[in-house]
């Protein structure tokens, strides 16, 4: 059966066929198709110069597969390719273009876009401000841009929250890993908590350190109680005047930023076809350049380009972000998959499962078609992850014998930095074995014959051997590189960037709005100054009211 001779009427029937191909006999079984395809590793393996994905490891087969890309026919990848980079409003909600690919588009690169007013802008307008961010980023390397007293920056703290936040916290603690490098200290003030403005503002000098807030309106509540608080700590010591050569903006509203005290050169701007989430090639990562460098951002850059290109220009059936997306639509649709674990063995990308967090569930935690209706299947899993090989001694225990699969990415470089070779084995030494063993599991004979061979008793192979056996059969894919640098590390982000996209389109919602966020910050603003001393609960339910005025009371404050 190919592609070709396979056609739904639309996605439901598409569906109902997946899970119909998950219900056979093995549908669900991985292991017999190794059994049955010595050359299945390497016909379910994809790569992208040194970029290597694997899929073989879940229980897609050729009849699943062919399915899939009939799936891909019917919800119009192709032309949802060709929107998304003409510049079309693919966020049909709010009627903008998801344009991110133009932030790290190469100086000569015209992609097309047709943004409001019919003008081909997109690169340009990028490359405007790349070009003013790097003159800023050099200028603050070499002292010409000081602090209010005239000392050197020597640390710069970005104040954002989501996509203004974990985006360039990810990537710059992956390419500062050892600080040896680094070109001034970068942290990170993004919870509203107190707590973490405190821990923030620990150590650091404020005569030589340089502030960002990162918010597109200057509004975002707790991004500007942030700011606020980062103000004061530059006025209680260096003074009002100190303000404007302590502070820049990464925003698009220059007339909050200027009543806050920051000169216009030194804010930072950005169209609406950025999407928070999609903005860390942005202004919004200008803290990446500041602490690692422009070389290190421009290859960052680089090297989400050329997966942009690859998603773009390569056919589906060799296209690494359409092989993961599909992967991971078998595992949701067709097996009923909830979770997807995410597992990179690389202390650098800790954050990454963080910022996969919000890219996949903000843009396909959604429950109605671009139509308006309700799907009618799952889209987005619950997503979580840690670095290996710390996840082997917490949770990868539910992943390997809970009663619900939890398909995984491991995610592995083949060359570290550092000079441990052996450590590195050991740890992808782990990874492999983790892989392996979800898909072969072990099985309660296998475990009785090792532990009569040990000497072990009827009993206690009675008692212990049930609780030993691993079912196996469980999915993973497997992402290895060469080493991660800047380079690479754009490649990997936007491979899920569009691996995400993919799977939007395949499941036909919007991937690029986010108006699930809206309504707790619309309640939040009302219950605010109902806890303010001596308030009173307004109308809300009875178990929030009641809430509300144990906190007061608490406090001392009822």
């Amino acid at each position: 059966m190919s592609a070709t001779q396979t056609r739904f009427p639309d996605r439901q029937a598409a569906f109902a066929r997946l899970r119909d191909l998950a219900a056979r006999p093995d549908g669900r079984r991985i292991t017999p198709l190794f059994a049955a395809d010595s050359g299945r590793a390497e016909r379910f393996t994809a790569r992208f110069d040194d970029l290597t994905l694997d899929i073989s490891k879940t229980a897609i087969d050729e009849a699943a597969l062919e399915t899939l890309f009939a799936l891909a026919e019917t919800a119009d990848l192709e032309g949802f390719r060709r929107r998304l980079f003409a510049g079309e409003p693919v966020n049909v909600t709010e009627h903008r273009a998801a344009m991110h690919m133009a932030l790290r588009a190469p100086a000569g690169v015209e992609l097309k876009a047709a943004l409001p007013g019919g003008v081909d802008e997109a690169a340009a307008l990028a490359r405007h401000e790349r070009d003013r961010m790097q003159k800023f980023v050099a200028a603050v390397h070499s002292g010409e841009i000081r602090g209010a007293t005239g000392e050197a920056f020597e640390a710069v703290v970005n104040v954002g929250i989501g996509g203004s936040d974990l985006g360039p916290r990810m990537v710059t603690q992956a390419l500062t890993w050892a600080r040896n490098d680094a070109k001034m200290e970068a942290r990170f003030l993004s919870n509203v908590d107190g707590h973490d403005a405190v821990e923030v503002l620990k150590g650091l000098d404020p005569a030589r350190t340089l502030i960002l807030v990162a918010s597109k309106t200057f509004t975002t509540l707790e991004t500007m109680t942030n700011a606020a608080a980062m103000r004061d700590w530059i006025v209680a010591t260096l003074g009002e005047k100190a303000v404007t050569a302590h502070f820049a903006a990464l925003s698009t509203n220059l007339k909050a930023t200027a009543a806050f005290g920051i000169a216009p050169e030194h804010v930072f701007g950005f169209r609406d076809w950025v999407g928070g989430r999609y903005s860390l090639w942005s202004p919004i990562g200008l803290s990446i350049p500041l602490a690692v460098g422009w070389d290190k951002f421009q290859a960052l850059l680089d090297g989400a380009w050329s997966m942009d290109c690859h998603f773009r220009d390569t056919p589906v059936r060799q296209n690494l972000p359409v092989l993961l997306a599909m992967a991971g639509i078998w595992n949701i649709n067709a097996l009923g998959c909830a979770t997807h674990c995410v597992l990179a063995y690389d202390e650098r990308l800790k954050r990454f499962p963080a910022f996969l967090q919000q890219l996949e569930m903000e843009s396909n935690g959604k429950h109605v078609t671009l139509a308006g209706d309700p799907t009618g299947w799952d889209t987005c899993p619950v997503v979580f992850g840690e670095p290996g090989t710390n996840a082997q001694h917490s949770f990868m225990q539910l992943v390997h014998q809970g009663t619900r699969p939890v398909p995984v990415d491991f995610i592995l470089a083949a060359v570290p930095d550092h000079d441990r070779p052996q450590a590195h084995r050991i740890l992808a030494a782990n990874a492999f074995a983790q892989a392996e063993a979800l898909l072969r599991g072990r099985s309660e004979a296998e475990i009785r014959a090792e532990m009569q061979a040990k000497g072990a008793s009827a009993a206690e192979m009675d008692l212990v051997a049930p609780a030993r056996v691993a079912q196996g059969e469980r999915p993973s894919n497997t992402i290895l590189v060469r080493h991660l640098d800047a380079f690479t590390l754009g490649r990997l982000i936007a491979l899920y960037e569009h691996k995400v996209a993919v799977q939007g389109c395949l499941w036909g919602i919007d991937s690029f709005d986010q108006w699930g966020v809206e309504l707790g910050k619309q309640l939040a603003g009302g219950i605010i100054p109902e806890l303010q001393p001596g308030a009173k609960p307004g109308h809300h339910d009875g178990s929030t009211n009641g809430l509300i005025a144990r906190f007061l009371e608490l406090r001392g404050e009822a």
